[in-house]
């Protein structure tokens, strides 16, 4: 008797398993990570905080609320779609090293964002103009890169990718002019804007940021199956009907709708976005079904974590966010890329 049906429906099963408890983890962490700080909140104030209990001194609901939960959430969403965008990129270009700033969304960002420093623009629109114009730089570095690869159609990912690296060349020695030229404030200001944080967090930019992870996200949901079949190759994808520029092109579009958001409102973190799909891989396996939600949990999760060492590690002072992912993320993954299978799982 064939019993591989079977040990499929099993596996696919215990995949599901692991899925679940990171699901369970993910409001935990998020919880934790908003009790803990410069003022901790123990277990039973924060459960009278979450269900609107008065018994809890409003001094504590304003950190809760109004400082801590917003960051979190920021951080939270910020990670997950980072790790999402980096999950659909290394799917669409069939390679490990891949992430987000590979089509050269991260450099245009920065430069929007650099310019409006370099400007003294930086808390113009109620300081929304800050991460209006980072994700405007994010989006006109991705419609040149699609002007460079023929719209993302016809040119291929191979020039895709090649592409991206000029594009990215040519953004960096922009921001390296503006940096030369800054003032020294400004140029303090551009530093730890570019090395990552979420202290800026507020209600509306966690909305905002949530809007546009909802977006991206379901662009990759719908094309879960497509990734699946481009990992044999683009010919043998369209050989099963799969229509390889189409799905290029929404592809590109949700990296770049959940990076740029994510970098406009919080800067350029590494690693999340090439760390937390590996993860999801060695944990569930390479079927996008469960690489993308996970990779979404796992994200969050991380960045939170990340925020909360940036606010305590050497409080009263506060550590950029990215400080702390470069230094988790690159040991984490010379020691995925020890495991062969990591990419293959």
């Amino acid at each position: 008797m064939n019993r591989a049906p079977d040990n499929d429906v099993r596996r696919r099963g215990r995949l599901r398993r692991r899925l679940i408890l990171l699901g369970v983890f993910f409001p935990v962490v998020l919880l934790t990570a908003a009790a803990l700080g410069a003022v901790n909140i123990g277990v039973a104030d924060l459960w009278r905080l979450l269900v609107g209990s008065t018994d809890v001194s409003e001094i504590l609901r304003a950190i809760f609320w109004d400082i801590r939960l917003p960051r979190v959430l920021l951080a939270a969403l910020v990670g997950s779609a980072l790790a999402l965008a980096g999950a659909g990129v290394q799917g669409l270009f069939r390679n490990p090293l891949a992430d987000p700033a590979l089509i050269g969304v991260s450099a245009g960002a920065a430069l929007g964002a650099v310019l409006c420093f370099f400007l003294g623009w930086q808390g113009a629109l109620g300081g929304w103009l800050l991460p209006l114009a980072a994700f405007a730089g994010g989006w006109l570095a991705v419609l040149a890169l699609g002007v460079f690869n023929s719209g993302f159609a016809g040119g291929g990912t191979a020039k895709l990718i090649l592409a991206g690296v000029a594009l990215n060349a040519m953004i960096g020695s922009v921001l390296g002019f503006f940096l030369f030229s800054a003032t020294d404030d400004a140029l303090r200001s551009m530093t730890f804007w570019t090395l990552g944080s979420c202290a800026s967090a507020q209600w509306p930019q966690v909305l905002v940021l949530f809007v546009f992870l909802v977006v991206g996200g379901f662009l990759l949901w719908r094309n879960a199956r497509f990734l699946d079949a481009l990992q044999l190759g683009e010919d043998q994808a369209a050989h099963l009907g799969v229509s390889v520029p189409r799905v290029r092109r929404e592809i590109i579009i949700a990296a770049a709708l959940l990076a740029g958001a994510a970098t406009a409102f919080a800067g350029t973190i590494g690693f999340i976005g090439l760390v937390a799909p590996h993860m999801a891989r060695l944990l569930l396996g390479s079927l996008h079904r469960f690489v993308l939600p996970a990779s979404f949990l796992l994200g969050g999760m991380l960045l939170a974590l990340a925020d909360l060492g940036s606010r305590t590690l050497v409080a009263p002072a506060e550590l950029a966010v990215g400080i702390l992912t470069a230094a988790i993320g690159g040991p984490f993954f010379l020691w995925l890329l020890r495991r062969p299978s990591s990419w293959s799982a």
